[in-house]
Formats: structure tokens, sequence, C-alpha cells
């Protein structure tokens, strides 16, 4: 992510957006992709920068909602992640090279397993920094890195995801412009776009006391990464996270209220 604020150009596209995107009812671009088209989604990289590796990495707590939902599942997932990365940062073609990314693991007992895979990966899920699908510098480079990338993914045999991101805690009008931006680009390479940005609005809306974010009023707060986590749980394996058990150490009632965030998000934004 950028570290820089938005500047006013940004705040006025953005807050454009927020118009056309309320009197649409959430963003002006309907997505047309409403999941992976894979039966089961078993591996999966998450490409992306602090805002996924904050609070022990996304990629854990959607493996803790797995391993505990219904059905139960099992994930093989890596992150790979650049602190303040945008797209343009990231060499994808690397991370599908043979003996590289999870050429192997540890065992429960500390012991190093050689792995070999038929499919590195099912899913590639991707996110650019925080603002630039609405910063007028950066937007084209977007659109750009986000066909380059999804081509390459799907060269290499797996699915594009887009993970769309949310609006800083004191720049809520961000929403509606990533909610665009993330869902056009998910429409121009046939790939699924996960909903975060869209769950954290509901979240603020409903309840606006639940602090979602860290202090800089940017990166997840615990909350903020388990919604993310049960979003992309929803949204990747069409199943409610409502009840699962797993609670990433929150406290039921409030980790009862993220996953129907979670889930009513899902299914408004995918209309399944």
């Amino acid at each position: 992510m950028i570290p820089t604020p938005l500047t006013r150009v940004a705040r006025g596209l953005a807050a454009a957006l927020l118009v056309a995107a309320t009197a649409a009812g959430a963003q002006t671009t309907a997505p047309k992709v409403r999941d992976t088209g894979l039966e089961n989604v078993s591996s999966a990289v998450f490409i992306g920068n602090s805002f996924f590796y904050y609070n022990n990495s996304l990629h854990s707590h959607v493996i803790g909602l797995l391993q505990n939902g219904t059905p139960k599942r099992s994930l093989r997932a890596v992150s790979a992640t650049i602190s303040a990365s945008s797209f343009s940062w990231h060499d994808v073609e690397s991370y599908f090279r043979p003996n590289a990314l999870s050429s192997y693991s540890f065992t429960a007992d500390n012991k190093i397993v050689m792995n070999k895979f038929e499919r590195l990966f099912d899913v590639a899920i991707m996110m650019d920094c925080s603002q630039c699908p609405v910063h007028p510098s950066f937007a084209p480079q977007f659109f750009e890195f986000a066909k380059k990338h999804s081509d390459t993914v799907k060269k290499n045999g797996a699915k594009p995801v887009l993970f769309m991101s949310w609006a800083y805690a004191d720049a809520p009008e961000m929403t509606a412009g990533l909610a665009e931006a993330y869902t056009k680009a998910g429409n121009d390479n046939d790939a699924l776009v996960i909903p975060a940005g869209l769950a954290f609005a509901k979240s603020v809306a409903q309840r606006p006391a639940l602090n979602l974010y860290a202090a800089d009023k940017r990166h997840p707060s615990m909350l903020g990464t388990y919604l993310s986590a049960a979003t992309t749980y929803a949204a990747l394996f069409k199943t409610s996270p409502v009840g699962n058990p797993y609670t990433a150490g929150i406290d039921e009632p409030t980790a009862r209220f993220l996953q129907q965030v979670a889930w009513d998000t899902v299914n408004e934004y995918l209309k399944r």
C-alpha cells in the first residue's frame, strides 16, 4: 500500500463514485463471475501486501474456518506479500516456477517434507495497494497489471481471484471507488472478486463502534482480518461462515456478527 494520503482529486473521484454507487445500491457495475468454476479449491497463493500479512496472515484464518466448518475442508495456502506493494511490484510468473513456493512444508513435529504437486495452486488471490485502484496516478496501472497477472495465473493452470480491499477508517468515500474498480477488473479478466471492502462498509454501518482497524486507520485489527477471512471463506467456498466455531480468539457474539456480515455481503454482491 502507498503511505501517502489521498489527493483532493482522488477524494473527489471516490466521492463521485460513492454517490453513483449509493444510487445503484452498491457499485455501478455488477459482477459477472460468481464463483471460481472449480468443484473444490484445495490450494491457494495470496499475493498482496501488509493488508494480507497483518495478524498472522489472512490465509491462516481462512484455514481455521475451513478446518472447523461444515463440511471440514483443508487448504494448502501460502502468502507472497511485499510491504506497501502494488500489483506492479509482484513478479507473479516467478511464484509459479518449479521448486519455489510450497516446494517444502513442515510436519507437526517440525520435520521438513519435500512437496511435488500436479498443480501448484488452484487459485491466486491478488490485491493491489490500498489506494492504487482509486488513485489517479495508479488506476490505469491497476487495470494493466490486473490483466497481466490474471493472464499469468491462467497460463499456469490456476484461477485468478481479486480481493477487494477496504476504505480507510477516515476516508469511507473510498469504498465505492474500490468496489467499482475491482468489479470491473474482475469482469474484464473472468475473475471472482472477494468483496471484503463492502463487508467492512456494512459492518461499520451496522456497528460503527466495532473497530475493524489498527491504530493507523488503514491496516486491519484482528476483527478486520477475521471479517476478511470470513468473507473470503464465503466467496471462495460458497459456504456460510455463520456458526463456525473458529473465532480467532474473538468473543463469540462479535465473531457471529462478523460471520453474518460476511455472508450477507457475499450473497448481496454475488447475487447468489
